[in-house]
Formats: structure tokens, sequence, C-alpha cells
């Protein structure tokens, strides 16, 4: 185990002080279930095999240069895996890939056990079929916040199938289930 303090990223927590009755974790996670987030799955190689995750924390920060984040838990099976990457790809799940979601969001032993649902970038990293869009990064920056990891990625390549007709409708997330958006008209 490392003993090395982190690197200095800029970011200032303050303490909480011991004596502040603030919000417990629970509360705090009831509240955010109430906050709708797209779904996706990241993917990357390891020297283990391929891995992936869920992760509906994903935000596109920059244009120039590109730059995509998302979270990972210190707690995830997939953590060390993350730390050591040098890329990912970031699939933005269509309303028909909730198998997908769910699937990423078991243990890890079963996330790429059915090969008919993926293949490999000539780059390495896992990539799933029938996605309406992937993007393709080079991790940045990986910075430790709380109980989890903000990562930074670099764009380097994006697959976009949305101009398909019929177009798939992005996958959400919200209160514990999955659900399609509905158009509220002009």
């Amino acid at each position: 185990m490392n003993d090395a303090p982190p690197p200095d990223t800029g970011i200032h927590i303050p303490p909480i002080p011991d004596d502040l009755s603030g919000i417990t974790a629970e509360q705090y996670r009831a509240s955010m279930r109430h906050y709708p987030a797209g779904v996706t799955v990241v993917t990357l190689t390891s020297p283990g095999g391929p891995i992936g995750f869920t992760a509906t924390s994903f935000a596109s920060l920059s244009l120039e240069p590109p730059l995509v984040s998302f979270n990972i838990a210190h707690t995830s099976s997939s953590i060390e895996a993350m730390r050591s990457a040098e890329s990912v790809v970031i699939h933005f799940l269509g309303e028909h890939q909730r198998h997908l979601a769910q699937r990423f969001a078991r243990t890890a032993e079963e996330r790429f056990t059915d090969s008919s649902l993926w293949t490999s970038l000539e780059t390495g990293e896992p990539v799933l079929h029938g996605t309406p869009i992937w993007v393709r990064a080079t991790v940045a920056q990986l910075i430790p916040i709380g109980d989890h990891t903000f990562v930074v990625g670099l764009v380097t390549r994006v697959h976009d199938n949305t101009d398909e007709k019929p177009a798939a409708a992005p996958l959400l997330y919200y209160n514990g289930r999955y659900y399609r958006p509905t158009p509220l008209g002009n």
C-alpha cells in the first residue's frame, strides 16, 4: 500500500466538524434518487480481461478540448482496473438496452460472459453492440474525492448511430427504475 499523500488536484473540501448535525448518507441517497440520469456503461481493458460498469454520473465537461467525466466508487470491483487504465469507452445506452444496464450492475464475473454482446476495438477496449452512441476517451485525470474517484477523459473517437431509423431514445434512470423519455411537445 502506498502511504504517499494524494496529488494536489486543486479541489479543496473543507473538513466537516464532528458536531455538525448534517444529513446522513441515506438522506442524501434518497434525495439523489429523484434526479433523473442517462445510463452509460464504461468499458476498459485490463491484464485480467475486459472490465465494465454502469455509470449514471456521466457529464460533458468541455468542447475544446473535448472532455467528459464520470465517477466510480472506491468500493467498486472495477476501481483498480480504472486506476490503471489508459483509455475507456463510454456507451450511452438506448431504451432497448436495459438488459445491458442490469448486466453491468451485476457482479464483475457476469458482465462479459455473453460474447455475442460485445467485441473489441482495434485499441483493445470492449465495445457493446447496438449502442446508439459511444465515445472512446483517454484517461486525462483521476481525482479521488469523497468516496469516489472523479475520472476525466479526453474524447478521441465518437461513434454515433442516432441517425438510424427509428432512432433509439436514451435509457434513463430515476428513483431506482429505468425509463424512456416521453416528449412534452413543442
